[in-house]
């Protein structure tokens, strides 16, 4: 691992943003409304061009201050997270695509397969886009700079004390 500065991200912002993705998209498909999909793609988009969680504002405007959920802020990169964001936004807008031109099946796959990641991601601590972008990192691809925190696998949420 090289030296580098990392950054605080608070991991309840991210937890939130995925909580929401998971439930908008599973009444997506139990109600069947694309648009409610595509809705998740817009604000995932809006998010990864503010590079912040899309649907952190909920977090921050309602739960933190509320007492609702914690800060859990960690020495981290914020950099692969916004990475996974974006990925996520790509599958979904993709899926919507596909659900508005009647590929249902390639576009419900897609968005449950966002889902499901978000759900290892939230549920599990596994960032499976942290993990794509620390291996595009280690082989040198341009833009992909960061390297995991020190002791912490490659898109595994850091331990508390871990870091700088």
């Amino acid at each position: 691992m090289t030296s580098q500065i990392l950054q605080k991200v608070d991991h309840s912002a991210i937890k939130t943003n995925q909580i929401i993705i998971i439930s908008l998209n599973v009444l997506a498909f139990i109600l069947n409304q694309p648009i409610l999909a595509a809705f998740v793609a817009l604000i995932m988009g809006i998010g990864s061009a503010m590079k912040v969680p899309g649907f952190g504002f909920v977090y921050k405007s309602v739960l933190k201050p509320r007492g609702w959920m914690k800060p859990d802020v960690l020495d981290d990169n914020p950099e692969p997270h916004r990475f996974a964001q974006f990925l996520g936004f790509l599958f979904m807008t993709t899926g919507s695509i596909a659900l508005f031109i009647g590929l249902s099946v390639l576009g419900w796959s897609l968005v449950w397969l966002v889902v499901a990641l978000a759900a290892l991601n939230a549920f599990g601590g596994f960032c499976v886009g942290c993990a794509v972008y620390y291996w595009l990192a280690q082989i040198n691809v341009p833009g992909f700079s960061k390297q995991p925190p020190t002791g912490t696998f490659p898109g595994m949420k850091p331990r508390v004390g871990q870091g700088i």
